[in-house]
């Protein structure tokens, strides 16, 4: 087994996707086997996926890499979860959390509580579903503190995630790939060469004529897939039926407006939506849109008039087809990030979807030697979470249901994946919250998007008619969002909290 080991593994791009893998890779395989990462400096990297969710602080602690070190070198900020606005009708907001609302006190789930008291309470007399969130607690006050261990105590129900400057992450990894040994070669690769008996990629070369001979590959080369499609021609699932838009318009702006908030917003537009990430030196905005019924030349006016403060570049524009591989691991490559399909950063998934990528590669790592049985199962659980996330990213645009604009009907109008409306139909009757296998976004994700968009219950689940009242679950309710409130309003400030853990840059 041993004298097959891999030799040599062979990176083809750099970018977030490209270092993460190389300092993964290193960090786990400290010896015997050389990496090499090829990038080149003449092509850009997408550099929009700014905003992170919780996963990824298990990659930084994987890799030994302190939070404070981190944050300060990629300018970064907290992220408590998403502010939806104008979603599910032009006058909603509503909060995507990090985290629980509340913690159940029996068998009955808290949002089951809160129903059951919404439908007894005069109108404004009961707190909003997310005032029981402890994570918009803190975000909606512009506050932060680490979540305590103590289960008793409000504050250990929220988790968080992080915004950053995608590319000062990607040198940082550089840097702490290139420390362990990963070999940089500065050059664009043009062509991939394929073993004339097994049909595995053998080499690849570059545009001045050299050739990198790899036992294993991994495609970080973007949307173009050099390897997984222009060499393997894997093939490619298109979901722009179910998810329409196909462009995204980019353009950072001074921080201003209410500041450095520890949360995304994402605000719908007449063809789409718009992202808001506050990092350190500046936020980070973009518009997300369907060119079928917009311009390139109005997006970018929608976003420019529709930032915090003076801009502070050009607007950058972006091309893509959601969807995925028809297979991520094709013979001795594996493409990660966007040479394996895109989703929309709608819910902050593009670099966990990278960072899973890896964690998958490392539980499946080949030899030499094909390994039909590892291949097959990398696929079927990649697979399995693209189209767990596609479904969650779906329910978005099916629920937003109020909103006037041509996109917005057609979108409510659409026929759904059977996986998908199942979870639909579930909530709307009962409000119950079903989870499936490789179901990334939990029980309190799904909960958020029903309820702020709209998706109301027709009816209790029927276990609660026999365990409390009405005016009782009102009272806890009413009980957990007065903790929260006062839990929230005693953490410092999330400025004031990067500062003391010694994170500004």
């Amino acid at each position: 087994m041993h004298d097959q080991a891999l030799r040599s593994i062979v990176i083809v791009g750099g970018g977030t996707a490209g270092w993460m893998t190389a300092a993964a890779l290193a960090h786990a395989m400290p010896r015997g086997c050389a990496i090499t990462l090829i990038e080149s400096d003449e092509i850009g990297t997408v550099g929009v996926g700014e905003a992170t969710i919780p996963p990824i602080r298990l990659f930084n602690e994987t890799l030994g890499i302190a939070e404070a070190d981190f944050l300060k070198n990629t300018k970064g900020s907290f992220k408590l979860g998403i502010e939806f606005v104008g979603w599910g009708g032009p006058d909603r907001r509503y909060f995507h959390p990090f985290g629980t609302h509340g913690k159940p006190f029996d068998l009955i789930a808290v949002h089951q509580h809160w129903l059951a008291a919404r439908d007894s309470s005069p109108d404004g007399a009961l707190p909003p579903l997310d005032a029981l969130s402890m994570a918009w607690g803190a975000a909606k006050h512009g506050r932060f503190a680490a979540p305590v261990a103590d289960p008793r105590s409000v504050a250990s129900t929220f988790d968080y995630a992080y915004h950053f400057d995608a590319g000062l992450y990607a040198a940082f990894l550089r840097r702490y790939a290139e420390a362990r040994g990963v070999a940089r070669i500065e050059g664009k690769v043009l062509t991939a060469e394929r073993d004339p008996l097994g049909g595995d990629i053998a080499t690849v070369r570059l545009a001045d004529g050299r050739a990198l001979a790899g036992d294993f590959f991994v495609d970080c080369s973007g949307f173009r897939g050099l390897l997984i499609e222009g060499a393997l021609a894997t093939g490619y699932e298109d979901w722009t039926h179910w998810l329409p838009c196909d462009r995204a318009v980019a353009m950072p702006c001074v921080t201003g407006g209410d500041g450095m908030t520890p949360y995304t917003r994402s605000t719908a537009r007449a063809a789409g939506w718009q992202w808001r990430i506050p990092l350190q030196h500046r936020t980070g905005n973009g518009y997300v849109y369907a060119s079928a019924h917009v311009s390139d030349d109005e997006a970018a006016a929608t976003l420019a008039a529709n930032l915090d403060g003076p801009a502070l570049g050009e607007p950058r524009f972006l091309r893509f087809v959601t969807g995925r591989r028809r297979k991520f691991w094709n013979r001795n490559v594996v493409a990660i990030g966007l040479a394996g399909g895109f989703m929309e950063p709608l819910e902050s998934t593009s670099i966990h979807l990278i960072q899973a990528g890896i964690a998958k590669l490392l539980a499946y790592l080949p030899t030499r030697q094909p390994d039909p049985l590892a291949i097959d199962e990398y696929n079927r659980v990649a697979i399995a979470e693209f189209e767990r996330i596609r479904d969650f990213l779906i329910l978005h645009y099916k629920l937003n249901a109020d909103r006037p604009e041509p996109m917005w009907r057609a979108a409510a109008a659409m026929s759904v994946p059977d996986t998908l409306a199942a979870k639909i139909e579930h909530f709307r009757a009962r409000g119950r919250l079903v989870q499936r296998e490789n179901d990334l976004f939990g029980a309190a994700s799904w909960l958020a998007v029903h309820i702020g968009q709209g998706n109301l219950p027709q009816d209790l689940d029927p276990l609660l008619a026999y365990r409390a009242d009405p005016a009782a679950s009102g009272a806890f309710v009413t009980r957990l969002a007065a903790a929260i409130e006062s839990m929230a309003l005693s953490m410092p400030t999330h400025a004031d909290w990067i500062k003391r853990i010694g994170a500004r840059a």
